[in-house]
C-alpha cells in the first residue's frame, strides 16, 4: 500500500501505482455516451492517464481543464481522467466547461482503482480514487507515473508532458 494525504491527514491506497517500465495494467471504463473506451483501444498513441477522485472538486476540475489544454493539443497523445464519478457526471461537466480534447472516463463498474493501486481503502473519501498520473507510450510501457503526495495538490503538468517527448 502507498500512503497520501488529505489535508495533512495520512490515507492508505489500495497499492502502487504501475512503476516507469512497466506494462500499464488494461482497464475498460465507460465515456459519457456508455460507451466501453479501454487502453487496447488506444494502443499507438501516447495516453496521459490523469486519476483523480471526483470532477465536482475544484483541483479535479482545475487540472482536467490544464490537461486539456496543454497535452490535448500535442500530436498523437489522447488525455483520459478518470474517476468513479458516474459517466453523466463527467458529460455534464465536459458540456459545461466546453472540454472536447480530454476523454473523461468513468472508473465506477471496474477494477480501475485497484489495478492502479489507487483505490482509497480509508478515510473520507474511501471508494474513490487518489490522485495520479500515468503516462504511457503507444506500446503500453509506463513513461511517468506519479502519485500526488497531497490529494489537493496538483499533479506536476510539467514533468507529465516531458515523459511525452
Amino acid at each position: 500500500m502507498a500512503q497520501v494525504l488529505m489535508r495533512g491527514t495520512p490515507v492508505q491506497t489500495s497499492g502502487n501505482l504501475p512503476a516507469v517500465g512497466s506494462i500499464a495494467p488494461a482497464f475498460e471504463l465507460l465515456n459519457a455516451k456508455l460507451e466501453t473506451i479501454s487502453l487496447a483501444s488506444l494502443a499507438g498513441k501516447k495516453v496521459v492517464i490523469s486519476i483523480f477522485p471526483s470532477i465536482d472538486t475544484a483541483t479535479c476540475a482545475l487540472s482536467t481543464r490544464k490537461f486539456n489544454q496543454q497535452a490535448a493539443a500535442l500530436e498523437g497523445v489522447t488525455v483520459v481522467t478518470v474517476s468513479e464519478d458516474l459517466p453523466f457526471a463527467l458529460g455534464r461537466f465536459c458540456a459545461t466547461e466546453g472540454i472536447d480534447n480530454v476523454h473523461t472516463l468513468s472508473a465506477f463498474r471496474s477494477s480501475f482503482g485497484t489495478d492502479y493501486g489507487v483505490a482509497l481503502v480509508d478515510g473520507p473519501l474511501r471508494g474513490l480514487t487518489a490522485r495520479a498520473v500515468v503516462v504511457v507510450d503507444g506500446s503500453g510501457n509506463v513513461l511517468h507515473s506519479e502519485l500526488v503526495a497531497e490529494i489537493s495538490d496538483e499533479p506536476n503538468y510539467d514533468a507529465a508532458l516531458a515523459a511525452l517527448a
